[in-house]
Formats: C-alpha cells, sequence, structure tokens
C-alpha cells in the first residue's frame, strides 16, 4: 500500500514549499490529502500566480514556476517511477469537518503542514480545531502519528516560540524552512528541494533531491 499522508497549506510565505512537497509526494505514489486555507489559497496567488477555487480545486493546476530548478526535475521515489505510479490527491475543503481526515478512525501515515502560519501553529498549540487542517493535525496529535509543522516566519516571537514548545511537547516535529548550504545550491530550486527533502525524510518518503552531508559531488 502506498503511504497515506495528508498535507495542509496554510497562509504562511513559502508557498513554493507546499507546491514543491506536493509533486514529490505524488511521485513518489503517496495518496495525498491535501486541504488548503483560504489564507493559502491567497498566498499561492500572491506568489505563485497560482488561483486555486476553494469550492472545486484542480489540483493538476498547482504547478511550480516555469522558472523552478532542481538537479532532480521531478521528485524521486524509485518503486513510484519505475513503475510509472503518480500518488492520487483527495481534496478536502478546509471548513469541512465530515472528512475522513477530521476523524481518528482514518488511519494514515502522518501529516505535514508546510507552510505552516503562525496561526494556524497557534491554533494547533491550544487545540481549537478551528478549520479541518487543524482538526487534523489534533488527530495526529493524539493518536501518536507524525505530524509535521513546517514554519516560515523571522524573527519569533516568544508567543510564537512558546507555540511551538507546546506543539513539540505534545510530539510534532518543527521544522522550520530553513534551507543549508552545505550541498552546494545553485539556485532556488536547491533550496526549496532542501527542506523538501527534510520533511520527506520525517515522513519516510524516499527522495534524492539533495546531496546528503558526507556523499561526494557528482
Amino acid at each position: 500500500m502506498p503511504p497515506r499522508l495528508v498535507l495542509g497549506i496554510t497562509g504562511a510565505s513559502g508557498a513554493l514549499y507546499g507546491v514543491r512537497l506536493l509533486h514529490v509526494l505524488r511521485q513518489a505514489g503517496c495518496e495525498v490529502h491535501l486541504s488548503i486555507s483560504a489564507s493559502g489559497a491567497a498566498l499561492l496567488k500572491h506568489e505563485l500566480g497560482l488561483v486555486v477555487d476553494l469550492a472545486r480545486p484542480d489540483v493538476e493546476r498547482l504547478k511550480l514556476p516555469p522558472g523552478f530548478k532542481s538537479p532532480i526535475a521531478e521528485p524521486v521515489a524509485a518503486s513510484a517511477a519505475s513503475s510509472g505510479r503518480t500518488g492520487v490527491v483527495h481534496y478536502h475543503h478546509f471548513e469541512d469537518f465530515m472528512a475522513p481526515i477530521a476523524s481518528g478512525s482514518f488511519p494514515t501515515d502522518g501529516m505535514v503542514i508546510c507552510p505552516c502560519s503562525g496561526g494556524t501553529l497557534a491554533a494547533i498549540a491550544h487545540g481549537t480545531s478551528e478549520n479541518l487542517i487543524c482538526r487534523a493535525a489534533d488527530v495526529h496529535l493524539k493518536e501518536r502519528r507524525k505530524l509535521v509543522l513546517v514554519p516560515r516566519e523571522t524573527p519569533l516571537s516568544m508567543i510564537q516560540l512558546d507555540n511551538m514548545k507546546r506543539c513539540a511537547e505534545a510530539g510534532a516535529v518543527i521544522l522550520p524552512a530553513m534551507p543549508g548550504f552545505y550541498h552546494g545550491p545553485q539556485n532556488i530550486g536547491d533550496l526549496v528541494d532542501f527542506v523538501v527533502a527534510r520533511i520527506c525524510d520525517q515522513l519516510g518518503v524516499p527522495h534524492e533531491l539533495v546531496r546528503r552531508w558526507g556523499e561526494a559531488a557528482q
């Protein structure tokens, strides 16, 4: 069975991280349950020019920018690539609490919110379940499943740091969108892939997006 993962895209700057991650997960053959908040849709339009109809979105329109460059143009997973299998995407409106991902009885292999806004982080830290994305995150915490939060904000207030601490203590992985440079990035795509690669590592999704520490340059 392919991994079943939940992906939430919210209104922190860094929409490109979420779109690239969606491409990676699909190419890896994952079953993706996608939800986009209203502010997430606004950022997709503002930063990438991607207009998303949250009522009836066309997932195929969530494309990478024409100038996006990466050593690996399309994401990898040897098994998926060899079989030609592309993961399916199930979309859920962020206000639909009847969606399967709102219940712990719906099994998943993990969830990531990328990017994760400060408001979303606060809602998860305090268990308010104000929308489907926050509720799904609550479910993953209570079911002791992997939850990866990818904040993209700087500087950080004491309130945000405390919310990160609360989420981490509850079992979430706090993975800020902080690209490294030891892999010799040549363009923005390389920096984006560094963060996406670390997310995939946390979710157990195989990839060859970046050169790892200690690996010789090709």
